[in-house]
Order: structure tokens, then sequence, then C-alpha cells
């Protein structure tokens, strides 16, 4: 109901702005995540329905976005090292498709800086934090950017997400890659079996990946995520795609498309992602959920929990006990 109000304000500014001040009034806002409880990768989810990266990007706002009654929120992308993104404007609405671009580039005030921030919440909800190498990091060492920030964050944190597939860093899907993805999640499993032992408590580790790949490329993910024994796998990132939107308003800006458009692609690779695995790593559904039956469908294609991003924007806090009500139901 106040989502409604405040909405046409909200849509009436530059949409960043307009995220920076639904995320300031969100801190007025509190309910209980409703109860569907999970238990994921070790990991026990008050709900499976989780609020994606990129909501809050910072770490600035948690104790606010844990308060809309997420059963998980994941944070992020976050880098080693400060970097600015790219110059904006770099988000973009299209209201036709229910449709966001965003090209921010990885924006991020550091890791460091992040743990401070997150070390500020009071919320007791699951957290995830989605992280990523630096821009001008070559690839060849991204697997040392992916592993610092593991280690600043593994006390603090349920599980990192290591990002090998947002279109708005140059060469960062190249990562995807056999050779690449293989080093990269090596070390990651390496390094985190060692803060493990050191830290007495386990954090997992899951893989988020890009809706563009081929058949090819899908079974090399399942299998180098199967061989290294990576907890999870996040189905999908952002598209860079323009299907269902050519000819609107802004969509030939650059930059990934996610929201409704993107949910029936998302929704595919989930499921082949399904087949090829077989049950053997749990699957996170995320890309267009715009309604209960989106997630419920996300569910029924193989994910054991969802998340949610660009559904916020245009349909407000209550999709989310709508969502979780539907993977409620058998």
């Amino acid at each position: 109901m106040l989502y409604s109000l405040a909405r046409p304000l909200l849509f009436s500014l530059d949409p960043e702005t307009a995220h920076n001040v639904a995320l300031g009034l969100a801190r007025f806002s509190w309910r209980k995540a409703p109860s569907a409880p999970v238990r994921v990768m070790g990991i026990d989810f008050p709900n499976p329905v989780g609020a994606a990266a990129g909501i809050d990007k910072h770490a600035e706002h948690v104790d606010a976005v844990a308060a809309l009654g997420f059963g998980f929120i994941e944070l992020g992308g976050v880098t080693p090292r400060p970097q600015p993104g790219n110059p904006r404007p770099r988000l973009f609405r299209l209201r036709e498709a229910r449709g966001i671009i965003n090209r921010f580039g990885l924006n991020s005030i550091g890791v460091d800086a992040f743990v401070r921030n997150l070390l500020c919440a009071r919320t007791r909800a699951v957290i995830g934090v989605n992280v990523g190498k630096n821009a001008d990091t070559p690839n060849e060492r991204a697997a040392q950017d992916y592993e610092r920030c593991l280690e600043a964050l593994y006390p603090h944190v349920h599980y990192v997400t290591i990002n090998v597939s947002s279109p708005n860093t140059k060469g960062l899907r190249d990562l995807q890659s056999n050779e690449m993805l293989t080093a990269i999640l090596k070390a990651m499993r390496e390094k985190r079996d060692r803060l493990r032992d050191r830290h007495g408590r386990n954090v997992a580790l899951v893989v988020k990946i890009s809706p563009d790949g081929d058949d090819e490329g899908l079974r090399i993910i399942a299998d180098v995520a199967r061989r290294e024994r990576i907890d999870g796998i996040i189905a999908t990132n952002t598209t860079v795609s323009r299907e269902g939107v050519a000819g609107l308003p802004q969509a030939s800006e650059e930059g990934g498309l996610s929201g409704a458009p993107l949910f029936r692609r998302s929704t595919e690779v989930l499921a082949r992602l399904a087949q090829l695995l077989k049950g053997e790593i749990p699957l996170i559904g995320g890309g267009g959920i715009m309604s209960g039956a989106d997630a419920r469908a996300k569910l029924d294609a193989g994910a054991s929990l969802v998340q949610i991003y660009s559904g916020l924007v245009f349909r407000g806090p209550q999709l989310i006990p709508e969502c979780v009500s539907a993977c409620r139901r058998k």
C-alpha cells in the first residue's frame, strides 16, 4: 500500500536516485520474514526468497533490506579495491517491458570499507556477498582478487558469490571458460578450506553465471562446479540480449538487461543446469521474477532458492510474501 503511493514519485526521479531514496525509505518498514524454512548449502533459511545482489551494493542499508521480509540478502558486488564504476547515467527503466538496464560496472567502495559497513548492521539475517575482480586486474590474476574478498568477508557472512558473469566489466565473462573458471574455483575452494580451519566455521561458495552462453558453455560450468565441489550456482545474471524489448525507449542503452524480459531465458538456463547436475549442486533461480507464479516456476525448473531485484522495483515489497506463499505450495 505504501509503495503504491510512493512509486509515482520514485518513478519521476532518475533511476539511480530513486533506488537510493527507496533504500532510505525502507528503513522505516519492518516485517518478519514469512516462514517457509529450507536448508540449502548447509544453511538454514527462514524462507527461500532472497534479495539479489545490486540492491545494497555497499552494505549501507543491510538492516533496512533485511526488514523487508527476505529469507536471505545478497549484498554487493564488491571488489578488493575501491572503483567508481561507469559514469552516470548507468541505470535505465524500460517501463513498458518491466525491465531494467544497468551498466554500473561494479562500482565499489572496496572490501575493507564494505566490511566496516557490514559490521554496523544489527540484523541476524542470512547474508551472502557477491564479489568481483577490479576492472584493472588482468584476468590471469583474477583469482587473487576473489581470494582477497573471501578472506576479508569470511568471518561475517554465510556465503560468498563468485561473480564471473557481469556484462559490465570488460572481459569478466571470459572467466567462464573451462581453464579460467577451473583456476578461480579451485583457488577459492582451497582458500575457503584454509579459512574454515582458521575460523572454525564454514562459508558456502556460490558461482553466478550468465544467461547468454550456449549449451556447451553450460556443460563446462556444470562440470567445473561439480569437480571443484562448489556449493551452489546462481542462474542467472543480466543479459546483453534485447529480445523482446528492441525498439522500446532506452532499450539500445548498453548494459545488462534484467526484469520480465529475462525470465524465459534465465529459467531455460536454470532448467538445463538442473538436468546436467541431477541434484548434485543446489541452484538459485534469479532473473525476471515479477510474481509468485514466477518464483514457483523457478522452483519447478530446479531451483532450491530464488532471488528478486527488478520485481521489487516494479511491484514493491508486497512481492516478497507473495513469492514465499507461492514457493510454500507443493
